[in-house]
């Protein structure tokens, strides 16, 4: 047989099982965003409206599960998010296990629904490379397309949680496979389009409801100004994570770890129920109130801003499960509607807040996760005609990754994982 038809069955077999990993990813994802969002915004409504209280104990109670389903059922091993993906594809011998899947989905959700200040992003991201990790162990395509069949779960993965196929392949190129290569690229757009059908059938819906009625040139000095303010935010929040996750390795007392964070969590959101869970649900209501003119403080949307990235940092320190991804949406949400709701109280202009929202949003995650495309498409997609902002989500995203890189020259996930080499190496 010669070269050219051994290299086209490779690319058959590699189309084939990229199809089948997508569309189980693509369930998955679908499963665990949806079951979470339900039973967090029952669960909030059910203790605002009956005992308030309970907000201190909830966070304790999600991540106490955890930490026994982690001893008696996952085999004592902590979820350590993105690293682990990354220490899998850097050495070809280590090798995701199975029983990765149901504990980042289980324990994400755990985490979420208990009012745990992170979001299932990381969480399905690691249970669905789990998933091509499973496969490529089977043998199913050539040996040399481990990092392709990871990322093709991946790819399927983020674009059922933002409905977006795009975003999907941008994440699992730009932040996941972090190269380029031709069959790296055949196998992420196949599982994109695959994600890309299931999400125009079964989940094609915008975050936000509002339209964006356009931008004005001479807002650009705010947009940069903001995506400035963003990489300082996103800075501030990578020193918690780090810093908050080495305070909490060194509490040898179980009890005490995992309740010390969780009971500060919980007592953050008895004092600011917005910060409950992924705060997505919080977020639209904010975000409703400012769009019909109703009065919000800037001085309180900065600061819950700030103190999201906290809650997120304790709960992952105390053993909840999940990642920077969906407090960086939020926080720079709420940064972009207070800088723009300030700028109009205090000198005047007239900034459309909405705009600043999803730049906020984009500029924070961008120097959050060093991905600039991904948060820029991200954002876009969040309003049914988001790309109106394409430019200045573009300049913000760039400039706030730049700003973030000047001041510190690692993120949370890269410096997790060189933690991981370091510790190995010793």
């Amino acid at each position: 047989m010669d070269r050219n038809k051994i290299i086209k069955q490779h690319y058959w077999k590699l189309a084939i099982v990229s199809i089948g990993i997508a569309l189980v990813c693509c369930l998955l994802a679908y499963t665990l965003k949806h079951a979470t969002e339900w039973l967090e915004v029952h669960m909030f409504e059910w203790v605002f409206d009956t005992n308030t209280w309970l907000f201190l104990l909830f966070p304790s109670i999600g991540i106490t599960a955890i930490y026994f389903l982690r001893k008696w059922l996952f085999h004592k091993r902590k979820n350590k998010g993105l690293t682990e993906i990354f220490k899998t594809l850097d050495d070809r011998k280590d090798h995701l296990p199975l029983f990765k899947i149901p504990s980042h989905y289980i324990n994400g959700f755990l985490t979420v629904v208990f009012g745990g200040s992170t979001g299932v992003e990381v969480s399905t991201v690691v249970a669905t490379a789990s998933i091509g990790n499973a496969v490529y162990e089977k043998g199913f395509a050539a040996k040399m397309y481990k990092r392709e069949l990871i990322c093709a779960g991946v790819t399927a993965g983020v674009a059922v949680l933002f409905g977006s196929p795009f975003v999907g392949w941008l994440f699992a190129m730009e932040v996941v496979a972090r190269k380029f290569n031709k069959t790296l690229f055949f196998a992420c757009t196949t599982a994109a389009i695959i994600a890309g059908i299931f999400v125009y059938f079964f989940d094609n819906h915008p975050f936000f409801t509002y339209t964006i009625q356009g931008w004005y040139v001479v807002a650009l000095p705010f947009f940069i100004l903001l995506s400035i303010l963003c990489g300082l935010l996103s800075t501030y929040f990578t020193l918690l994570v780090t810093r908050v996750k080495m305070f909490f390795s060194q509490i040898n007392n179980n009890f005490i770890r995992v309740n010390l964070g969780a009971l500060i969590v919980g007592g953050m959101i008895f004092c600011f129920p917005l910060l409950y869970g992924d705060s997505y649900h919080g977020l639209k209501e904010v975000v409703d109130t400012a769009m019909i003119g109703g009065e919000l403080s800037f001085g309180i949307l900065l600061f819950i801003a700030l103190l999201k990235p906290l809650a997120a940092s304790l709960t992952l320190g105390a053993g909840g499960d999940g990642g920077v991804f969906a407090p960086s949406i939020v926080a720079g949400a709420l940064l972009g509607l207070g800088f723009a709701i300030c700028c109009n109280t205090v000198f005047g202009t007239h900034l459309i807040v909405i705009n600043f929202i999803l730049a906020g949003a984009a500029a924070t995650l961008s120097a959050s996760i060093y991905a600039p495309f991904t948060a820029l498409f991200l954002a876009c997609g969040l309003a049914p005609n988001g790309f109106e902002l394409f430019i200045p989500i573009l300049i913000v995203s760039f400039v706030a990754k730049y700003a973030a890189q000047r001041i510190l020259p690692y993120n949370a996930y890269t410096y997790d994982s060189f933690l991981a080499k370091r510790k190995v190496m010793e």
